[in-house]
């Protein structure tokens, strides 16, 4: 009994400091590199639609999220960045769709319909961003996935100097139908993943689709 005991202390002391440790890591990535309040514009990172084409709730919560960040002046336009990658519907498409009918005008927003994963959204929307000749954005997404597309960012600045832009990254809400266990769920995963690019010296490199 006491050899279970010491054991589930030793796994609970180590599964604490895995949890520190992922929290300090996100902690210490940089969330922007300009202190700048306004930009040229929004990237909306993407996320799945839902199998029947409606908006799954992180990518309805991301797009509201851009649609009060544009109605507060922050950008001028949107790039709404994600391709057809998990099912038959384009999110670009879709949560462009979704802010339309949230008062956004056609006109202000870019589809980006391509990207397959987080590191062609970004370099997909750098390329459409200096084909506008647009130098600034704030990266919009769900809390979990920020790090990650921080760690990205800072890459792509040092490794493709002609897509390099000034950037923060901006939280959209949790969906009001997760549980808390669903959130920490996506922490643990994210953080996880996060702290693995860090050593790994992601590769920002795409097909070449908006040169």
């Amino acid at each position: 009994m006491k050899l279970l005991s010491r054991a589930l202390y030793a796994l609970s002391i180590v599964l604490f400091t895995c949890i520190v440790a992922l929290a300090v890591n996100d902690l210490s990535i940089p969330n922007h590199n300009t202190g700048a309040t306004h930009f040229d514009t929004l990237v909306v990172l993407g996320c799945p639609t839902n199998p029947d084409g409606t908006p799954s709730p992180e990518q309805r919560e991301r797009v509201l999220e851009a649609v009060r960040e544009f109605k507060s002046g922050i950008a001028p336009h949107l790039i709404m960045t994600g391709g057809a990658a998990h099912n038959a519907f384009t999110e670009s498409h879709s949560m462009a769709q979704l802010a339309i009918a949230n008062g956004v005008p056609n006109a202000a927003i870019v589809e980006e319909a391509h990207a397959n994963n987080t590191v062609q959204n970004l370099v997909y929307s750098a390329q459409l961003m200096r084909r506008n000749n647009w130098g600034t954005a704030e990266i919009v997404s769900s809390p979990s996935h920020l790090p990650r597309a921080a760690i990205l960012a800072d890459a792509l600045n040092r490794q493709q100097p002609d897509l390099s832009f000034n950037w923060r990254t901006h939280a959209a809400q949790w969906p009001q139908e997760y549980p808390l266990s669903r959130e920490l769920r996506l922490y643990a995963f994210e953080s996880w993943y996060s702290l693995k690019l860090r050593f790994a010296s992601p590769t920002m490199k795409a097909p070449a689709v908006y040169q």
